[in-house]
């Protein structure tokens, strides 16, 4: 697909939130992040970064950082699959670096699950992955399993985080575990 020509990447504007949303969970929905739906844009305790990419008046890629220090952690990064392959998030991160080194931020990380698009990407952008643990969600009686311990509670559903190590022996058990990975890079590659 060829790059998008008129492309502006500025700064969240409250009134983004609705297209914000809408790109978010649109970029989600075939990936392993599809139930990952929010009804209002995550509002940071801590300073932040919050672009958004707009072409033609609609926003198609989004992009939130918050800042810890010299630490960063990508909220949110995600391309409208409309206008995904178009170099909009490579645009955006581009973008983010700017007021990360002007805040004196050293190393930028990312959590996600796998998906080889995803993971050739941040590869790409010259994240190296540092650590890995396992998401398991659980539905109906799956959660019911997971939750037994638990007594009196009847759960419907569970997101649950495990170690690496237990990773085979809960894909025997539960059809949605993910690897999730920590992606870092540092701000000044």
């Amino acid at each position: 697909m060829a790059a998008v020509t008129n492309l502006e990447i500025r700064p969240y504007r409250p009134s983004d939130e609705d297209q914000w949303l809408r790109c978010r969970v649109l970029s989600f929905l075939y990936t392993p992040y599809y139930d990952d739906v929010k009804i209002t844009k995550t509002e940071f305790e801590r300073p932040g970064v919050e672009l958004v990419a707009v072409s033609d008046g609609t926003v198609v890629g989004v992009l939130d950082a918050e800042l810890f220090g010299e630490d960063a952690t990508i909220d949110t990064i995600a391309v409208h699959p409309d206008h995904q392959g178009r170099g909009i998030g490579t645009a955006l991160l581009e973008a983010l670096l700017v007021p990360l080194r002007e805040a004196g931020v050293r190393t930028l990380d990312a959590y996600t699950r796998d998906q080889p698009e995803v993971l050739s990407w941040y590869r790409a952008m010259g994240f190296t992955e540092q650590d890995h643990y396992v998401h398991v969600h659980a539905d109906g009686a799956e959660a019911a399993d997971a939750a037994a311990p638990l007594v009196g509670f009847h759960v419907g559903k569970a997101f649950l985080h495990a170690d690496l190590s237990d990773e085979a022996k809960l894909r025997e058990k539960f059809g949605r575990v993910y690897v999730c990975r920590r992606f870092v890079r540092p701000v000044n590659l």
